[in-house]
């Protein structure tokens, strides 16, 4: 009875350490309609953790991965997906130079590269982008309201970002009325 007792209050405190970690990791999403293009920030807060600086230190392609999708909302179907991009921030450090080898992607084609041998870079590197002209916006709607959806993880798998036993996504979403 007593170690029955001990287990449940074991499996509490895990899922309340869970809980903790998914409310202290966030994803802020911003929105801009600017000349032609729909600008997206992004900023992911609380992500770098002791687990990902470890995997980057240890020479381990670290990646951040981001699916964002441009959706228009319906009442009565599903909402409709106009447009859709994968980013993915890539850091590699080399133990022996002692820098961090940085790439930066959109669907598959590199975007930037960069090196640097600060980590602070690295962490925003991995996890801040401003102002990318991700989507066109002359076959959105005046005056419609639209939002943009963006999961995040983190790769390899094997890194805890959030939850340990889910597919440990990230979200965040913000909607904008598109002026013409």
């Amino acid at each position: 009875m007593k170690a029955r007792r001990s287990v449940c209050l074991l499996l509490s405190w895990i899922l309340l350490a869970a809980a903790v970690a998914a409310q202290q990791q966030a994803l802020q999403v911003v929105s801009l309609a600017r000349d032609g293009r729909v600008l997206v920030s992004l900023k992911l807060t609380d992500a770098f953790t002791d687990e990902v600086r470890a995997a980057i230190q240890s020479g381990m392609n670290t990646s951040f991965v981001y699916d964002i999708e441009l959706k228009r909302g319906s009442t009565l179907w599903l909402d409709r997906t106009i447009e859709a991009t994968t980013l993915t921030a890539t850091v590699r450090f080399d133990n022996l130079t002692r820098r961090y080898t940085l790439t930066r992607t959109q669907d598959g084609r590199i975007d930037r590269a960069d090196s640097t041998d600060r980590e602070d870079d690295a962490r925003i590197w991995l996890t801040e982008f401003e102002r990318l002209p991700l989507f066109s916006s002359t076959s959105l709607e005046a005056n419609a309201e639209y939002y943009l959806r963006v999961r995040a993880h983190a790769t390899p798998r094997s890194l805890s970002f959030v939850w340990p036993w889910a597919r440990n996504d990230v979200t965040g979403h913000v909607k904008f009325t598109f002026l013409k």
